[in-house]
């Protein structure tokens, strides 16, 4: 399973983040209200309204900062940015083992991320645990960091037993459908910049260019 770990928001800009959707205290309800049927089951946390300001103002914020990063673009090749959602998990909450709904609303669901906003020192427990095929890969990034992964998996949040998680959700609908295709592309992408970076431009390098360019025009929607 292929994921990126990346830094997306400076602590300045996460701090003010945190204090704008914390101190909207009448906004927040029961996470089970935007879950399936049987991912309301093993759901236990509050989300922001995504009718709120804070909640609306902060998307566009996250959006704007995945949009304009060159290594989320090369990896996600987002087409639609949807569905954020902030949720806060207290101490006794965790969200059980569920994979997330193919389509929604607002787009297709081809990779999921999650931008981790609350400092890992200050709870204990809500690692977030993707399944693979022998184990579960267990992380906790620190305040400001993003995790990308394929949407296909398993995945759940691990009980918190001191503190409070606080992160925003949400999902990218892709150009890429395949994840086995988006990695090559991905793969192709970051060796020929990291040629040109290196090397500096060349007919070969063109050609690797012009591959890449005509792969994603074959592959994608």
């Amino acid at each position: 399973m292929d994921y990126l770990i990346h830094p997306l928001l400076d602590q300045e800009t996460t701090n003010r983040l945190i204090n704008s959707i914390v101190n909207d205290n009448c906004a927040w309800e029961d996470g089970k209200k935007t879950a399936g049927s049987y991912a309301s089951l093993v759901k236990n946390n509050l989300q922001l309204d995504k009718r709120s300001q804070a909640s609306i103002s902060n998307s566009d914020l996250i959006i704007k900062a995945i949009k304009s990063d060159q290594l989320i673009k090369s990896f996600a090749l987002p087409k639609r940015i949807h569905s954020l959602m902030f949720t806060k998990t207290s101490e006794g909450g965790d969200y059980g083992m569920h994979i997330d709904n193919p389509y929604m609303k607002e787009g297709r669901s081809d990779l999921s991320f999650t931008l981790f906003l609350s400092n890992p020192n200050d709870y204990h427990g809500g690692e977030l645990c993707i399944q693979t095929i022998q184990d579960s890969k267990e992380l906790k990034l620190d305040s400001g960091q993003i995790l990308i992964y394929p949407s296909t998996s398993l995945h759940s949040v691990k009980k918190v037993t001191k503190g409070e998680r606080l992160v925003c959700v949400g999902w990218i609908h892709s150009y890429i459908k395949s994840n086995e295709d988006r990695s090559i592309l991905f793969g192709i992408d970051a060796g020929a910049k990291g040629i040109l970076s290196q090397h500096g431009q060349s007919s070969e390098l063109d050609l690797i260019f012009q591959s890449y360019s005509n792969l994603l025009r074959r592959l994608g929607e």
